[in-house]
């Protein structure tokens, strides 16, 4: 069974986070919730969840894919943390899915890894990975080898259905759109 791993940290995005939770897991895709800064965390609009794990517990080669929602200051919290920063090279270097949403493509600047790759992010943050190397696209969601991205809290679905079709398969994550009737609004 495939499977993920989404970094919370205070401050993160609600939809972001719960919406590709939710998609994946209806996607039958094991996805656990690691908490980096404590035993509830707190997102931007004052939703608590409560983590599966900690940080600390997470061991990156058990998992297909490290997921981050953005937030503010979510992103900037998960940004700060060195835990973080180098889970996202060790994951990137193993060829696992790395993916990040909102403002959280910044996180992977930070890494080094988006250099030469293709990557959106939030609106009025194009900069900021322009200047880590990155090319800019205007797309919802992008794909780039092991690394997606997409732009913020609209995009969640399809950014958390494009990671069911590349970790379960195009069937599967097309199945659970239309069971969440999403062929009603494309």
């Amino acid at each position: 069974m495939p499977s993920g791993v989404i970094l919370l940290a205070d401050g993160f995005e609600e939809v972001e986070t719960l919406t590709v939770v939710d998609v994946l897991r209806r996607c039958s895709i094991e996805t656990d919730v690691a908490g980096v800064s404590g035993d509830i965390i707190e997102g931007a609009h004052g939703i608590k969840v409560i983590p599966d794990k900690d940080i600390e517990d997470v061991e990156i080669d058990s998992y297909d894919a490290l997921l981050l929602p953005g937030g503010n200051p979510g992103y900037k919290n998960l940004r700060s943390d060195e835990r973080v920063i180098a889970m996202i090279k060790t994951a990137f270097a193993k060829n696992k899915i790395v993916a990040a949403i909102c403002a959280a493509p910044l996180v992977l600047a930070d890494a080094g890894i988006l250099k030469g790759k293709r990557a959106t992010i939030y609106p009025g943050m194009e900069d900021e990975i322009v200047k880590a190397g990155a090319e800019f696209s205007e797309d919802l969601v992008v794909v780039d080898g092991n690394i997606i991205t997409s732009r913020g809290p609209a995009t969640a679905v399809l950014f958390a259905l494009k990671l069911g079709e590349i970790l379960a398969n195009k069937e599967i994550a097309d199945r659970v759109a239309r069971r969440m009737l999403l062929d009603l609004i494309r």
